[in-house]
């Protein structure tokens, strides 16, 4: 009997997550953009609110320190648990994504990672942040793929990379939110409530999913102008496409290359998202609020390169990825550079900085974190070609995590008066290089273009 309930468990879970089935052909075009409009806007927005829920730890960090919770190793070790299990679960959620309800698949992830940033507003123990914080990781990564495919779903490839660029502004929007709201709360409440207020925002976001976002136009009875295998019942013949198509992801160098790319970007980007304010504070004197507006510039501005990624690849380029990936991967380094290398509390200087890290990581989430790997990627398998993206990225930006703590805390000093002393000189340097590393990386997959084959 328990098997058979467990069956029809099972048979229930993957018909609740199944693509929706198609329906009768509708006419009403105009009413077809408003459904393409609002499914686009709330899984943007939706995935800014899942940021919310992710970075809501890179403001707590100092009082956390300060209050004697934990060590800048253990909240390095926190940290990385998310972005390892992340991983893991951006490549296993990329490989589900493709064959799922994307509307369904999103709001479960944003329901989860919301209840935990509510549950870690309530406790102070080392392994319960760990494990939950690891687990918030795997919730996390089901935003990504699901939005993904979505994506692909609702826009042909002629205008896919430009909506793509917008989408990607999602990263940002959430980024800005969180070194803003979170800051706020932070510096009013304490770090508890910093936390509690990413799971109540998060529980807005998965409210705004379930009203506005839609699986697929075939399910209300529309159809894109290309054909688009990925959203019929799962016939046998259909799951062999999505097999050979996931199998041609995996065999291509390629798309390994601008993962491995991806993964130092994300080494320089998280670095500063999780570490900047914490940098500021320790190294230049910064309070939390200040720095944690320092910070929150890059977000800003990153949404400039984001939405502008799409158009000037689509526009200026005909299409072509490579150069604006050149170009505004050298910006990245540059701003780090202006960032770590220029002594002393500096307000505009760091502002400055940025405004250029914030852009150049705008445009490479973009291009390096999914877009050049989905365009030479099998239509079928836009989600695994993020998930092979995704998991080195997020191998990348865990490890960032744990040298970070160590670093940061194995050159820490006590001076005379008992005040903490802190030597960023090989973090800076540690950026530094995994963001240039992450330049030349990109410069080997120049001609790379899509095999369908």
């Amino acid at each position: 009997m328990s098997e058979l309930n467990q069956g029809g468990i099972l048979s229930r879970i993957t018909n609740f997550y199944r693509i929706s089935a198609p329906a009768e052909s509708a006419s009403a075009s105009d009413n077809f953009k408003k459904l393409r409009w609002a499914t686009f806007l709330s899984a943007t927005l939706g995935y800014a609110i899942y940021y919310v829920c992710r970075l809501s730890m890179n403001i707590v960090r100092k009082p956390i320190v300060d209050d004697g919770i934990f060590t800048e190793t253990e909240l390095g070790i926190i940290g990385s648990c998310l972005f390892f299990v992340y991983a893991v679960g951006k490549m296993a959620n990329g490989f589900l994504a493709d064959r799922c309800n994307a509307r369904r698949f999103l709001a479960t992830g944003l329901l989860f990672t919301a209840l935990i940033n509510l549950v870690l507003g309530m406790t102070s123990m080392f392994l319960v942040f760990a494990v939950l914080w690891g687990l918030n990781g795997w919730f996390q990564s089901m935003g990504a793929p699901a939005c993904v495919v979505s994506l692909n779903r609702w826009y042909s490839s002629r205008d896919r990379g430009t909506f793509y660029g917008f989408w990607s502004a999602s990263h940002n929007i959430g980024e800005a939110i969180t070194f803003i709201t979170i800051a706020l709360l932070v510096s009013w409440s304490g770090w508890r409530y910093g936390m509690i207020g990413a799971g109540i925002i998060g529980v807005i976001g998965l409210l705004i999913v379930l009203l506005f976002m839609r699986d697929t136009p075939q399910s209300l009875g529309y159809q894109l102008s290309e054909p688009n295998k990925d959203v019929n019942e799962g016939k046998a013949e259909d799951k062999a496409d999505f097999n050979k198509a996931q199998k041609a992801v995996l065999r291509n160098p390629a798309i390994w290359c601008l993962a491995l790319a991806s993964a130092f970007m994300y080494i320089s980007r998280y670095a500063v998202n999780s570490w900047g304010v914490f940098y500021l504070q320790a190294q230049k004197g910064y309070d939390t609020l200040d720095a944690s507006f320092i910070i929150s510039i890059s977000s800003v501005c990153g949404i400039i390169g984001t939405v502008a990624s799409g158009l000037i690849s689509d526009k200026i380029f005909k299409g072509n990825r490579n150069w604006p990936a050149l170009i505004f991967g050298l910006l990245n380094v540059n701003a780090l550079c202006l960032f770590l290398l220029v002594p002393g509390e500096h307000f505009w200087l760091d502002a400055t900085a940025m405004v250029m890290f914030g852009v150049g990581i705008g445009v490479l989430i973009c291009f390096l974190g999914g877009l050049m790997a989905v365009d030479i990627a099998p239509r079928a398998a836009a989600g695994a070609a993020l998930g092979v993206v995704g998991i080195a990225s997020y191998l990348g930006a865990g490890l960032q995590d744990i040298m970070n703590g160590i670093l940061i805390e194995g050159h820490k000093t006590i001076d005379t008066s008992g005040a903490e002393v802190y030597n960023f000189t090989y973090v800076s340097w540690f950026w530094i290089g995994a963001a240039a590393l992450s330049v030349v990386l990109t410069m080997l997959v120049w001609n790379a273009r899509r095999n369908d084959n």
